[in-house]
């Protein structure tokens, strides 16, 4: 048996569907690098503290208490035998005396095997009830009780070091370790990939002894030694295949545009402020790379109003100066119609291209989305593919087939994240030569995620913030204290008659049931576990008969269709919306001068560089910004936490170190640690720096020395086999 040997003939049909379902695995290969994610020796129980609401989740611990209970029937159907009832409640604890509470509905016989004592795996979807962690008739499996007890010591847990992997409801990490087992068992060694001098120069074990050692550690010391070599491998892969990514890239032939150019000497010119130092030295960074015959691929991020706008459009007018076009893609259609706006207001008369009166070197700037009538788009195209539109900004509409530019030089990407490898390809091949393409994001990304997921660009930060940004204070308002939620609602009035306006956000659209105080409390969901997330369709409504019931509101969410979605907008920046009740549709890119204060209900629903993002839309005129997070999060919870460290600082640089640390770092890989397939499983962006940081210094000599792998044929299979797989987390440019 070995790696490429199909699962169906390896462990049996049955259990190789279930695989497939679950995991999407085929070959032995796919299972066996379904890592275990946590190792347990069975002296040690899990931490029941670190657990999450709603996660699947397997944890070793012991049986603390079960009490059996009687509930009050169920009234029985059309009128027949009422049903008895029955609950089994066992709490299970770590050594520390954290507990959780495992429930078990007319399922009597557990309390057999589930006595005060016994220790085991306890599987489930963790769930709060009543203030409580709770799984809801979660699997188990027992250790014996004592060695003289061996028929009831199950296998899987009979060893000493204890192997947890990602696992379902339907799949059990216990079922998983036996099929892992089996294949072990009848394995046939695998060739090494990783090149012999690698391996040699970093002390690294081979790649069999690895694979056998990280599912049946014999110690934790060779337990630690396997992950070494499998964390080596996945970063050694990834770098080549973004370094051998970037030295294509330079061998490849764009159109260079010089520096400088009359629409952008004017422009520079028309500016009533000083650029930044960061905007100065970015922008020579750009201008050197346009004016080149090589595409520039470059990484643009820069903190909430650090000014990246302003610097692509000065970058597009380079272009446009000397006779090619630019394209901005933007997310949603309300960003597009953001940055459409913003750059007609910037550019004044140099937006008039075409128009009596306006100046020589004057170009037009299109917008083109996707709701857009056939009557809106039809100058629109003419616009573009004859070349008078020298700057288009749109939607995925871009992308569609008969959008034909005269010459797309350049190719801005904003929220890149939001597109598809296909999409942003898509445009490129618009353009006759490969197009320059500047990548923006407003997201500040740690130092180790843009050498691994970004590694293939040139990367350029904004850090500092342009004159005239004020400061933003934030507070975090505790939702169940009646007085602080009364004083963020008249806070909330005192900016609307100080003639400012605000920002309401909430983390959904859906309108849940009504309370009937009409005091922005939701009721709980009909299983108990809490109340819904609060919505804006309802919000608005009980601020209309409520606090806020003399403002003016207006409504934005991304169900609205596109025409009203810009209506709104348009009202909101005219000053005529005092109070604006949004999702996170306002997230990024969204500037309103006069919008100075923003309350986040149910704060502890978002993420920290959600946060980060959404507050960066107040403070952006000349009054200071206020942010409140309001949340139900206690003090000393994790939530609480996240929120106070917001609340503590505007680095978003800082914030985003903090985000990934505690956030699940597979999902910045594009590798979910619930087990899809991924060639990146063990590896760390935060305890890992030196093992990504050494290999990016090794895959460049690679590269350089031999540029297709040729001389490793096992290795450049790994390399290519990541470049077609997980091409969408490759391709940022």
């Amino acid at each position: 048996m070995n790696m490429d040997t199909r699962l169906r003939d390896a462990v049996g049909k049955g259990p190789a569907a279930a695989l497939d379902k679950c995991f999407g695995f085929e070959t032995v290969g796919d299972l066996l690098s379904h890592y275990p994610f946590r190792h347990i020796h069975r002296s040690a129980q899990t931490d029941l503290g670190s657990l999450r609401v709603g996660e699947e989740v397997t944890v070793f611990a012991r049986v603390r208490a079960a009490v059996s209970r009687e509930l009050p029937p169920k009234p029985g159907r059309r009128g027949g035998k009422p049903m008895r009832r029955h609950l089994l409640e066992v709490v299970i604890a770590d050594e520390a005396g954290r507990s959780v509470t495992l429930a078990y509905f007319n399922q009597r016989w557990h309390a057999r095997q589930l006595t005060p004592g016994r220790r085991g795996l306890f599987a489930g979807k963790v769930a709060m009830f009543r203030g409580r962690l709770q799984l809801n008739s979660p699997q188990y499996r027992l250790l014996a009780e004592d060695d003289s007890d061996p028929d009831e010591a199950v296998e899987e847990l009979a060893r000493e070091i204890i192997p947890v992997y990602p696992a379902t409801a339907e799949l059990t990490t216990w079922k998983i370790d036996k099929w892992v087992g089996l294949v072990l068992d009848r394995l046939t060694d695998p060739p090494d990939p990783l090149p012999a001098a690698i391996r040699s120069r970093q002390g690294l074990m081979d790649y069999a002894a690895a694979l056998r050692r990280i599912h049946r550690p014999e110690s934790f010391e060779a337990l630690a030694a396997a992950k070494k070599r499998l964390k080596w491998q996945e970063a050694l892969v990834m770098q080549a295949a973004l370094v051998r990514r970037k030295a294509e890239a330079t061998l490849a032939s764009a159109t260079p545009r010089p520096r400088g150019g009359a629409i952008l000497d004017a422009f520079d010119a028309s500016l009533p402020f000083e650029l930044t130092a960061g905007q100065r030295r970015v922008g020579e960074e750009i201008a050197a790379e346009l004016a080149s015959e090589h595409p520039m691929h470059r990484l643009l991020q820069g903190d909430v109003g650090s000014g990246k706008t302003l610097v692509a459009l000065r970058a597009m007018l380079q272009v446009v100066a000397h006779g090619g076009q630019a394209a901005m893609l933007a997310p949603t259609e309300v960003l597009a119609a953001q940055h459409h706006r913003s750059i007609v207001e910037m550019l004044g008369d140099l937006a008039r291209g075409g128009e009596l009166g306006a100046p020589a070197e004057a170009t037009r700037v299109a917008l083109l989305t996707g709701s857009a009538t056939a009557a809106r788009r039809r100058p629109v195209l003419e616009a573009v593919g004859s070349g008078e539109a020298g700057i288009v900004v749109g939607t995925h509409a871009l992308l569609y087939d008969g959008v034909d530019f005269a010459d797309l030089g350049f190719v801005v990407v904003d929220e890149q994240h939001r597109f598809g490898v296909e999409q942003r390809d898509a445009l490129r091949s618009k353009a006759e030569r490969p197009p320059h393409t500047l990548v923006m994001t407003a997201t500040p990304i740690p130092r180790t995620v843009a050498m691994t997921v970004y590694g293939d660009l040139e990367t350029s930060r904004l850090a500092e913030l342009p004159a005239g940004r004020s400061p933003i204070a934030t507070h975090v308002v505790p939702y169940t204290d009646q007085r602080w939620m009364n004083r963020t609602w008249a806070r909330v009035r005192e900016e609307v008659a100080a003639g400012r306006q605000v920002y309401v956000v909430c983390p959904r659209v859906g309108d849940e049931g009504k309370d009937e105080r009409g005091d922005l409390k939701d009721t709980e969901d009909a299983d108990g576990q809490g109340r819904p997330p609060l919505a804006v369709v309802d919000t608005i409504e009980r601020l209309r008969s409520g606090p806020l019931h003399d403002l003016r509101l207006g409504l934005l969410h991304g169900r609205l269709d596109a025409e009203e979605k810009d209506r709104v907008m348009r009202a909101y920046a005219a000053g005529e919306i005092d109070v604006l009740v949004a999702t996170t549709v306002i997230e990024v890119g969204v500037n309103v001068p006069n919008a100075t204060a923003m309350v986040i209900l149910d704060a502890e629903r978002f993420g920290i560089s959600q946060l980060h993002q959404l507050r960066g839309r107040v403070g952006r005129g000349h009054h200071p910004g206020l942010c409140l997070l309001v949340s139900e999060a206690e003090d000393g919870t994790a939530s609480r936490e996240r929120l106070d460290a917001v609340a503590s600082t505007a680095d978003g640089f800082a914030l985003a170190e903090l985000d990934l640390e505690q956030r699940r770092e597979g999902d910045v890989l594009g590798a979910a640690q619930s087990g899809t397939k991924s060639h990146v499983k063990l590896l760390s962006l935060l305890r890992d720096v030196d093992i990504i940081e050494t290999a990016r210094r090794d895959a460049v000599e690679l590269i350089a020395a031999d540029p297709q792998l040729r001389s490793e044929p096992a290795f450049a299979a790994l390399v290519d086999d990541l470049a077609e797989e997980r091409g969408e987390y490759l391709e940022k440019g």
